[in-house]
């Protein structure tokens, strides 16, 4: 899995590297013929074409001076156009070394941006717009280096305006804004450059298919139903469709046993449909997983649930939307001395009504504020998203398998009964909560592939998902 990091992590490792006896303007040059070598390599590139580096006054500017220099010795049609501003003193430095032309318009094949790096977090100014909307209006094969200029590299929001990239060359390591909130519509393809700087633990890390072959094992000959354990659904005391969908996720999971807590008529109204669900009336909390809150609605006999179970329950708990709305209203405090391991699953608002932050605060500072609240209550955190931010306080993880088509009523029902099957199979609850968004978001990928993001629906993904878990 790859390591991505913030801001700070990255100017922390550019210090340390420093101090180990490695010069800023060494490092610099080395990310500018890092830069130059990928524009070379980089498929677009021909004999001939016209390459534009657009360069800002800092340090990413910099690294856009390098690379311009380095390919107007490899005799390149290469040409600077260059932003206005004050020069850092490195940038600066190596502004004086280029040799080639400057170019009055942004006008070429290859465009590559260092307009900003990873430092911008300020809106940027009509000036930098119009820049940036030229780059995107250029028809040109695009290159951002580090990250595109415009997006904040903590946060992924666009600050005003960002350019689109086709190729985002990351020094040293990926950003995490590149795959949170605008930063997933503008990177393109990501490379990493080693340039030599000393990189310093971090504990975000971006999923790909390892967590698959982790969490789905290929399963024993020898083994029953009760080899995979039992999960309960408590969800659509007012919306019965949040239940449907929950079951469903949780039919496809590979639990061994599926309970649902419903009424005498409910059960009669369902089974046919679901046969191989239990219907029970009272919460068995002999359950290894129960998912709990979808489609319930707000009342304080929800709330007295929660206590009951949260004071009384051993298992994996899986707390989702009126669940988490209870929280907000009646009390969060209840948390923090749960028996049993806990996962919210909660979307940004839901989490803005339990957390206090407001929804623009939760945007700007995700990660670190998701930390923060789970570790308060020591609790494990799934923050939906186009990416979902899933960490226990401690470690974090980023399932970026961003796809408009979940972007529908019902899909984190599906999602928390995906999840209670899986942590009833006997995953942790933090790996059934990583595994199952990350399968789900592929499934739903490859269903759009065919389908469209518009007309993706919970039971295409049904079809997809055997093929994300036979594909690994």
């Amino acid at each position: 899995m790859i390591k991505l990091v913030s801001n700070q992590q990255m100017r922390a490792a550019d210090s340390a590297t420093i101090l180990s006896g490695v010069s800023g303007s060494t490092l610099m040059h080395r990310a500018g013929n890092a830069v130059a070598e990928a524009v070379l390599n980089c498929g677009r590139y021909f004999k001939g074409c016209k390459v534009i580096v657009v360069c800002g006054c800092g340090n990413n500017g910099g690294d856009g001076y390098v690379c311009a220099q380095r390919l107007f010795k490899e005799k390149t049609n290469v040409k600077v156009y260059a932003a206005d501003g004050v020069f850092s003193t490195d940038c600066n430095i190596v502004k004086n070394e280029y040799e080639g032309e400057y170019a009055v318009a942004i006008e070429g094949d290859i465009i590559v941006d260092c307009l900003f790096g990873t430092g911008l977090n300020r809106p940027l100014d009509e000036y930098y717009i119009n820049i940036i909307n030229e780059i995107n209006q250029s028809g040109a094969y695009v290159i951002s280096v580090d990250i595109p200029s415009g997006i904040n590299g903590d946060s992924g929001l666009s600050e005003g305006a960002n350019v689109r990239a086709n190729l985002t060359v990351a020094i040293a390591a990926i950003k995490q804004g590149c795959y949170l909130l605008d930063g997933l519509d503008s990177c393109g393809k990501i490379i990493v450059k080693d340039i030599g700087i000393t990189l310093l633990d971090g504990n975000v890390t971006l999923l790909n298919d390892k967590i698959i072959t982790d969490c789905f094992p290929k399963r024993r000959k020898n083994s029953h139903k009760g080899s995979y354990g039992s999960c309960l659904i408590y969800a659509g005391n007012k919306f019965l469709g949040a239940a449907v969908l929950a079951i469903s996720g949780a039919e496809v999971s590979g639990c061994g046993y599926i309970k649902y807590v419903c009424n005498k008529q409910t059960a009669l109204n369902l089974a046919p449909k679901h046969p191989q669900v239990t219907y029970i009336a009272r919460t068995d909390l002999s359950c290894g997983a129960i998912a709990v809150g979808m489609g319930c609605g707000v009342s304080k006999n929800l709330y007295d649930i929660l206590k009951r179970l949260l004071k009384n329950y051993e298992g994996a708990l899986i707390l989702d939307a009126d669940a988490i709305n209870c929280l907000a209203k009646y009390g969060a405090d209840i948390l923090a001395n749960a028996k049993c391991k806990v996962l919210l699953t909660p979307h940004v608002k839901e989490f803005s009504r339990i957390s206090g932050y407001s929804c623009k605060q939760i945007l700007q500072n995700s990660i670190c504020l998701a930390k923060e609240f789970a570790k308060k209550y020591g609790v494990i955190l799934l923050l939906k998203g186009a990416s979902a931010i899933i960490t226990d306080g401690e470690n974090t993880l980023i399932s970026a398998n961003a796809c408009s088509a979940l972007s529908k009523g019902g899909s984190g029902d599906f999602l928390s009964g995906f999840i209670c099957g899986n942590a009833a199979r006997g995953i942790s609850l933090f790996n059934a909560a990583a595994s199952s968004h990350y399968v789900i978001g592929k499934a739903a990928q490859i269903a759009s592939s065919t389908l469209t993001d518009y007309c993706v629906t919970y039971k295409s993904i049904l079809k997809t998902l055997p093929s994300v878990l036979k594909g690994v």
